[in-house]
């Protein structure tokens, strides 16, 4: 899958941390492009990411969220494959990538997603973490479908996504990442801003779908899963 994949990061206010993830991504082999979004940020991530050679920066003049942002990369995409990134991860590098693109690349699966190191308990009970950031996937499985993304909540991204993979009954590859984590909103923000910031995300999630939803999505990506 030599050059099959643009890689989609949504980025707000992630000047300090962004900087490693794009070290992960440009110049990897199996990438054709790497777009960083950047959802109005007041900070330099802008900045940050366009002093990255390979990396296309496109921005959003004020912050819409996650979801109006991936949806403006998607656009920009030429690739026939997606890998989604969160701006944010700690402990990344070219060698999860191509753990997480490998699956699809061998036809084992259609769509990879990333089970991280500092995911939540119960995600690794289940062996899945159903609204992680990072995932592999056709690009067709969200072309042409800009308004309908831009009409959900700021985070209702990754549920959305759930419907689609469930209703194809797309084969699901689940990578785990232990080296790998997401930073805390309230490491990143303080404990009370990273509090609003948890309640924020939750609510926009179950606007999106119902949490008797969620807890079919999670059933059902788990039935998808191949491999171990």
């Amino acid at each position: 899958m030599t050059g099959q994949v643009t890689c989609l990061i949504a980025a707000f206010n992630e000047a300090a941390r962004i900087g490693p993830v794009l070290a992960a991504a440009a110049g990897h082999p199996m990438l054709r492009q790497v777009i960083v979004v950047d959802d109005g940020s007041g900070d330099a991530t802008a900045e940050v990411a366009g002093q990255v050679p390979g990396v296309t920066v496109l921005r959003n003049g004020r912050n819409r969220g996650k979801t109006w942002a991936l949806s403006v990369g998607i656009e920009a995409a030429t690739a026939p494959h997606l890998l989604l990134l969160d701006a944010d991860l700690v402990g990344l590098t070219a060698a999860h990538l191509t753990a997480l693109i490998d699956p699809v690349r061998a036809g084992r699966a259609d769509v990879a997603v990333s089970l991280r190191g500092n995911a939540p308990r119960p995600w690794h009970w289940l062996g899945l973490d159903y609204i992680s950031g990072e995932r592999v996937l056709p690009r067709d499985m969200l072309a042409g479908r800009t308004a309908e993304l831009r009409a959900l909540p700021k985070f209702g991204f990754e549920v959305a996504l759930n419907r689609t993979i469930l209703d194809r009954r797309a084969r699901l590859a689940v990578v785990r990442w232990p080296e790998v984590a997401s930073p805390l909103k309230s490491a990143k923000h303080g404990l009370w801003a990273g509090i609003r910031g948890d309640a924020g995300m939750m609510a926009d999630i179950f606007r999106t779908v119902s949490p008797l939803e969620a807890a079919r999505q999670i059933a059902g990506l788990r039935r998808l899963r191949v491999g171990g």
